[in-house]
């Protein structure tokens, strides 16, 4: 049935038009902004996804400028340390050629002090953006990743950068006083004591009785042995002179043999050495070890003669905490070092003798050593002996530089170019430990820059995966769409000319 009020057709070949141009519309919003996903209504879900990871992308790129940031400010700082280390290198070497007696030290100490001057002008100006990673003790955070979990919540990672302080600072002692246990001993027994007589440390060997014709004795010192048999009978008094005249004549440095009514005194006078002594006899002279250290003996046949110095016996088991301040006082004159973050007892027993070595008593000598229980030991030699030494200790100061004593390097006398030569060791390999760990940081953190600009080119593209326009697919639409467009144009011509038909049913 035909009908000039209801064009059937027509209605169809506009519905179909529109569809048509409504594809047509969205094709060429595709064409126009590259994105087949452009807001919210063309899929919301797809949309929401890529509006969080594209806020993600802008984070990664102020976290590349962070690490940027971060990498310049370590970088300065292994600069300087580097430069540190190689200055303290050209110290050590002026400080070795002042050991000679034929130098003119003071022209020596005036090259030590410019080195000196220059190490404090690295270490001052050694700041990228006013921030100086050789000064101080606190650490740095250095924005390093955006973490989002499977619940979508949002956490900054950081990377820390401890400082390491070049600073020549002595610190602030602390007022808050801690335990002897909880850092050490002075010769393993107190807090306080003395130094050893110049005399230093002795061992007695007595004679029990009168030898008869074959009776031997034998005693080992310092690994030299020394034998006697009697070939007559013999009082105890000649024995001892006989070992004593022996004993004196190896010239054994810092050893020396006196008889006293027959007991043979063996003395010590060496600072940092021992010395052993074992002793054996046969027959009715029985010989034995009595006295050794000024206590009874261990054993009645062997003991050892200690060095002359005493040791400050640090705690191998107590831990330190930063601003830990320990004091070491040589008859009235007291010295300082205030533990920085993360040292050890190693550091502690090397700062103190640092200290002492800058405002070196007269006739006094100092040497680091670590015993065989793992302790760390301070040992102070006084060739006058009987001073006052002791060892105290606090909590709640502020921590020595890194390059503590550094400023009292003195090399104008034999004794003061000794303990430079130490110290300035110790001092080398605290800048040559600190390049490293700047070299690591900043190597750590360029690693994060190359993966952060990594995954943000990744997040890029998934972004575009989900809401990118194919366009050669929408290129190929759209001439398909505007066929399309022709042939329901014509169509709708078609339809639209079926009334015009009716006409000429009534002619």
């Amino acid at each position: 049935m035909s009908s000039i009020l209801t064009n059937t057709s027509a209605m169809v070949a506009l519905q179909t038009m529109k569809s048509i141009n409504k594809n047509m519309a969205m094709t060429q919003s595709e064409i126009s902004t590259g994105k087949s996903i452009s807001s919210a209504k063309d899929n919301a879900a797809i949309w929401a996804i890529s509006k969080v990871m594209e806020s993600d992308v802008n984070g990664f790129k102020a976290i590349s400028d962070s690490l940027g940031l971060g990498s310049s400010t370590v970088g300065v700082a292994r600069k300087a340390a580097e430069t540190v280390t190689d200055l303290l290198t050209k110290m050590k070497g002026k400080i070795v050629a002042s050991q000679e007696q034929n130098v003119d030290r003071q022209k020596i100490q005036t090259d030590i002090s410019a080195l000196r001057d220059q190490i404090e002008s690295v270490t001052g100006a050694a700041q990228f953006y006013g921030l100086n990673m050789v000064k101080g003790t606190a650490d740095v955070n250095i924005l390093s990743s955006l973490d989002r979990d499977g619940n979508g919540g949002v956490s900054a990672s950081q990377i820390t950068i401890a400082r390491q302080d070049l600073s020549a600072d002595g610190g602030v002692y602390g007022a808050t006083a801690l335990t002897a246990a909880a850092y050490g001993t002075v010769g393993g027994i107190t807090a306080s004591g003395t130094t050893t007589a110049a005399t230093g440390k002795t061992a007695d060997l007595t004679f029990a009785a009168a030898a008869v014709i074959g009776d031997t004795a034998s005693i080992e010192v310092a690994g030299n042995t020394i034998n006697y048999t009697a070939t007559a009978t013999d009082s105890a008094t000649v024995r001892a002179a006989y070992f004593v005249a022996q004993i004196n004549a190896l010239g054994l440095e810092g050893v020396t043999a006196a008889n006293t009514a027959g007991v043979l005194t063996l003395s010590n006078t060496n600072a940092f050495n021992t010395v052993a002594v074992n002793a054996a006899a046969t027959g009715t002279g029985t010989l034995v070890v009595t006295n050794v250290n000024g206590a009874v003996a261990a054993s009645p046949t062997t003991g050892t003669i200690e060095q002359r110095a005493e040791t400050v016996d640090f705690s191998a088991t107590a831990g330190i905490n930063e601003g830990d301040g320990f004091k070491v006082t040589v008859g009235t004159t007291s010295f300082n070092y205030i533990a920085g973050k993360g040292e050890t007892m190693e550091d502690v027993a090397k700062g103190l003798k640092t200290a002492i070595d800058s405002n070196l008593p007269v006739g006094v000598t100092t040497k680091v050593t670590k015993d065989d229980a793992g302790m760390w030991q301070l040992s102070v030699d006084d060739d006058t002996g009987g001073r006052t030494l002791s060892l105290a200790a606090t909590s709640g100061g502020t921590a020595s530089g890194g390059l503590f004593g550094l400023n009292n390097i003195d090399v104008t006398t034999t004794e003061k170019a000794n303990a430079a030569l130490s110290n300035v060791e110790t001092m080398i390999n605290t800048a040559i430990d600190a390049a490293a760990a700047f070299g690591s940081a900043q190597g750590r953190i360029d690693t994060q820059a190359d993966f952060v600009s990594g995954l943000t080119d990744a997040l890029k593209a998934g972004i575009g995966s989900l809401v990118d326009a194919d366009l050669e697919e929408t290129s190929a639409r759209l001439q398909a769409l505007q066929v399309q467009q022709q042939l329901a144009t014509q169509a709708l011509s078609i339809a639209n000319q079926a009334p015009q038909n009716l006409l000429s049913l009534f002619r």
